[in-house]
């Protein structure tokens, strides 16, 4: 497991703003905290007592609006639903401060850029898109993690606007926090993306979806093991962070599916024709794929 690179003596960031402290946001000030790397750190949120419980967890020093997190912080984190995001950033730019940094960690990038766009206008150079992947199925402030982030892979889509000094200072956090960092284009990452991220979730919601609605749903859940388990586990992230994933992601993940569905087509005439050795080089295939992808990337 990749170790965080060493932070300096006096903190990175003197104050962080967390707009939505749960598992990520969350993870992201802990990891920071951990490290010495921030001085104060502003929650923002929808709901009191989940920034309540951030504060008595260590998460966050002060729960505050939206307006005063502007007006204090160097560093604000969006970890919210990618469809809020336009309208938290209209909230703050009347009360950004001209040296305040913006990132997010939405799972879609090109729909976020143009919400930033729209709402920050001439302050766009203040907001560095990205994308820690690291998601899992838990919610709120419990799920918070200061390793969460070792070892993970954090893409940066930084805008022509950005600046080289903001670009930086940005990497070295997350780099701070155990990850590697890597660049590409907010279009790029949506097309790999809905490959990797988006349209398993969907298959898994889909598939969860079908087998609860079955008239003996309680006798299959009840013999379900290990691997219906691993199939379904993301199913039961947040509905509503998902949807508007999918919805930002509409054309990449659509596109996606249709390759799926080919795949699958091709899978199921096999088996329809009883075609066994069709079958077997399919499998065969996937599973060479798997193998080779869990080796090189160190995952069972």
């Amino acid at each position: 497991m990749s170790s965080a690179r060493a932070m300096p003596d006096s903190p990175a960031v003197g104050v962080l703003a967390v707009i939505g402290v749960g598992l990520i946001g969350g993870s992201f000030a802990a990891a920071l905290r951990s490290r010495g790397a921030v001085g104060r750190v502003l929650g923002v949120g929808r709901h009191a007592h989940t920034l309540e419980r951030a504060r008595q967890m260590g998460l966050i020093d002060e729960a505050v609006s939206l307006q005063e997190a502007a007006g204090q912080a160097d560093l604000i984190v969006l970890a919210t639903p990618v469809g809020a995001m336009g309208r938290i950033l209209a909230q703050l730019k009347p009360h950004l401060r001209d040296e305040t940094l913006i990132t997010d960690t939405g799972s879609t990038k090109a729909s976020v850029v143009a919400a930033a766009r729209a709402a920050l206008g001439e302050r766009i150079a203040q907001f560095v898109p990205a994308h820690p992947i690291a998601g899992a199925e838990a919610t709120g402030p419990e799920a918070a993690n200061a390793v969460l982030y070792q070892g993970r892979v954090v893409v940066l889509t930084p805008l022509a606007e950005n600046t080289d000094a903001a670009r930086q200072r940005l990497t070295d956090l997350w780099e701070g926090c155990g990850a590697r960092v890597m660049c590409m284009t907010p279009e790029a990452h949506d097309v790999v993306l809905a490959s990797v991220s988006h349209v398993p979730h969907f298959l898994a919601s889909v598939f969860m979806g079908q087998v609860a609605a079955a008239a003996d749903s309680d006798r299959r859940l009840g013999l379900a093991g290990s691997g219906f388990r691993d199939f379904t586990r993301i199913a039961a992230g947040s509905p509503e962070m998902w949807r508007d994933i999918f919805l930002a992601n509409r054309a990449a993940v659509l596109s996606e599916l249709q390759e799926v569905k080919a795949a699958l087509l091709q899978a199921e005439q096999a088996l329809q024709e009883e075609d066994g050795q069709g079958l077997h080089d399919f499998l065969e295939r996937a599973a060479l794929a798997r193998r080779f992808w869990g080796g090189r990337s160190g995952l069972s």
